[in-house]
């Protein structure tokens, strides 16, 4: 009897499941991807992420494979930010530098008109950071008690009201000061009143020009309150007794600030 040789068939492993599994396994790399980019505050990455997934799926060239030129598109909020703050930091210098030459270009041209006309003891000029302040000794206004400005003294008035035509930008105060000397007569009750008529009627003079915008003015007495020197003495007190012309600036010039 013949005998057959028996037959060893090889079993082969189904290997089918390997393509869900694959499939799984990307998914699940996809959605790690995905949630550790949109953890991120980043939105400019994540969208680059989403971006390079979407195009690796559909078979295209990653963004990150891109140049790494930057567009409009790619600046933040914060870069946004701090490009506007650079601006206006930028800008705020530019006002305070055209502001500092606006004061010494009429504070030039008062002490030119001072010297010329001898009046160095009796006007002064200052540029500080926040005004141009000219200060007026009271005897160069008035006579000794009284808020009539002086015929002389109108010519002051006049130039320094053609100076302020030529910068519109600013506001003026025109303050009054006294010493602490009582005053009581028939026109005035305290250096309340004294200071604050003198600073009135001097400031009318100065509004005399049709071309100033009287909006940007106004008058203040402050009376013995804001002493410049002693009143201990004849030469304190004088000094104290004065008008000031304040041209005060649109911005405060801060160290931190200026260049």
């Amino acid at each position: 009897m013949k005998k057959h040789k028996k037959e060893h068939h090889e079993e082969h492993i189904d290997e089918t499941w390997l393509i869900p599994y694959a499939d799984l396994l990307t998914l699940l790399l996809a959605l790690f991807i995905i949630l550790f980019a949109s953890s991120q505050v980043d939105e400019k990455r994540y969208s680059q992420v989403m971006q390079g997934l979407n195009s690796a799926f559909n078979g295209g060239i990653s963004v990150f494979d891109e140049s790494d030129s930057i567009s409009l598109d790619d600046v933040s909020t914060n870069d946004i930010k701090n490009i506007k703050e650079s601006e206006q930091v930028q800008n705020l210098k530019d006002l305070i530098n055209k502001e500092r030459q606006d004061m010494e270009a009429i504070k030039k041209e008062l002490d030119a008109f001072i010297n010329k006309n001898g009046l160095t003891m009796q006007l002064q000029t200052n540029v500080t950071s926040d005004m141009l302040k000219i200060t007026i000794q009271d005897y160069a206004l008035f006579d000794s008690g009284m808020a009539v400005v002086k015929p002389e003294a109108q010519k002051l008035a006049l130039v320094i009201s053609d100076m302020l035509n030529m910068y519109p930008d600013y506001k003026v105060e025109v303050a009054g000061h006294t010493d602490n000397i009582p005053i009581n007569n028939r026109e005035f009750d305290s250096n309340w009143d004294l200071s604050s008529r003198r600073s009135l009627n001097f400031m009318k003079y100065l509004l005399n020009s049709d071309n100033l915008d009287q909006a940007r003015f106004r008058s203040i007495g402050y009376g013995e309150y804001q002493p410049i020197g002693t009143n201990a003495t004849p030469e304190g007190r004088a000094k104290n007794r004065r008008v000031e012309v304040n041209i005060i600036r649109n911005t405060i010039e801060a160290k931190t600030i200026a260049p």
